[in-house]
């Protein structure tokens, strides 16, 4: 009992803490407010690549794709960019499209689902390498569909993007709005954040029920050792497009509040580095264990940013030397390079790996009271 009223007080203040987050923030300046919504979407991108890769052991180099997919769906159903192109749109809303919330976080998340099918179906019997290289492949292609869907018809406007996103509207509120209450004003950014770590908690309470799961426990069966799951009557096809498909549905939620936030997307957004920093924070976090993969997304997602702030080192160093031979920008990328190889090497399964499955009954300690393996009985002559 005084265990749970433990985490019970815990898991308040830590809502408290998150929840009160922004606001401190706002005194330091809203950039590091959206630098925490920033790590907060990059949380539930990294959560649904380890439904793929963590749970389900699949190599996924194009996760990225279903994050294009969700915010390209947002920005098309949110601007004015179909209604300029097609007339007889533009005369039935000539304001534009304006979706609301309610109906774009299930559309996003079915469409990037339907397309984790799409991926997964041609690629059910490969693995390691080939699969990799074909999911990589898989992100690529929706990249360059988006930079080159222009011509003959005008649908993502290229490589220039989309722009003139109008946001969210909750409860007929527009989040783009800033809140004044007297002298202070709850910005915009501040709003987003909490919308987004109100999807980040179902995001995680979603991944923990999949986790211990038949489903879950399919998935890590599978993993482990795919034949002997088949050998067990695991519908091993079934279990891989439910990994796919469920691992998009997130990545997919997260794309469309990425186009809400910015008010822009473009193709530039949802390159192979993308995908490959999404899956360094599943890798460095712990892959397969949700609070290794949390802190991986929020220290991955930080630290480059947090890294722009020493321009004093460029400044030192002409002040000292007369000359700048380290630019910052170059430092900052070496830090980050390091830090990632440090923990690579001294934690080579994460900073908070998941815990072991499968133990021996003699290296748990069970079998004969003392710990040793059990007497094997003699067969009967």
């Amino acid at each position: 009992m005084e265990n749970k009223q433990t985490h019970l007080v815990g898991f308040l203040i830590a809502a408290v803490a998150l929840l009160a987050l922004p606001l401190g923030l706002q005194f330091v300046g809203d950039a590091w407010v959206r630098i925490a919504a920033f790590a907060l979407l990059y949380i539930m991108l990294a959560l649904g690549l380890n439904i793929v890769v963590g749970l389900a052991g699949l190599l996924d180099l194009g996760y990225i794709a279903f994050y294009a997919v969700g915010a390209y769906m947002f920005a098309l159903l949110s601007s004015n960019q179909l209604t300029s192109n097609f007339d007889a749109l533009g005369a039935m809303f000539p304001n534009g499209f304006d979706v609301t919330i309610w109906i774009v976080i299930p559309l996003g998340a079915g469409l990037a689902a339907l397309f984790g099918i799409l991926l997964g179906t041609p690629v059910l019997k490969l693995r390691g390498d080939y699969l990799a290289i074909v999911t990589l492949g898989f992100g690529e292609i929706i990249r360059i569909f988006m930079n080159n869907l222009n011509a003959p018809v005008n649908i993502t406007n290229g490589p220039q993007g989309i722009s003139g996103i109008h946001g969210v509207r909750l409860f007929g509120w527009h989040l783009n709005q800033n809140i004044d209450l007297g002298n202070y004003t709850i910005s915009s950014v501040t709003q987003y954040y909490w919308l987004f770590l109100v999807l980040v908690t179902l995001t995680v309470v979603i991944c923990f029920r999949l986790q211990d799961s038949r489903i879950g426990r399919a998935w890590m069966a599978m993993r482990e050792d795919e034949i002997a799951a088949k050998a067990m009557g695991i519908n091993t096809r079934n279990m891989k497009l439910l990994a796919f498909s469920m691992g998009a549905t997130f990545g997919g939620v997260a794309g469309t509040m990425f186009a809400a936030f910015q008010g822009f997307v473009s193709p530039e957004s949802f390159s192979l580095m993308e995908s490959i920093n999404v899956l360094a924070m599943v890798v460095i976090g712990g892959m397969g264990n949700i609070p290794g993969v949390i802190m991986g997304a929020i220290l991955l997602s930080v630290l480059p940013e947090a890294l722009r702030y020493t321009g004093f080192i460029s400044d030192w160093q002409q002040h000292a030397f007369n000359h700048v031979y380290v630019d910052t920008g170059i430092l900052r990328q070496l830090v980050y390079s390091l830090a990632m190889i440090l923990v690579m090497i001294l934690r080579p399964k994460g900073l908070w790996p998941a815990p072991e499955h499968g133990k021996g009954m003699a290296e748990l300690g069970i079998g004969n009271g003392s710990g040793t393996k059990p007497a094997v009985a003699k067969e009967s002559a």
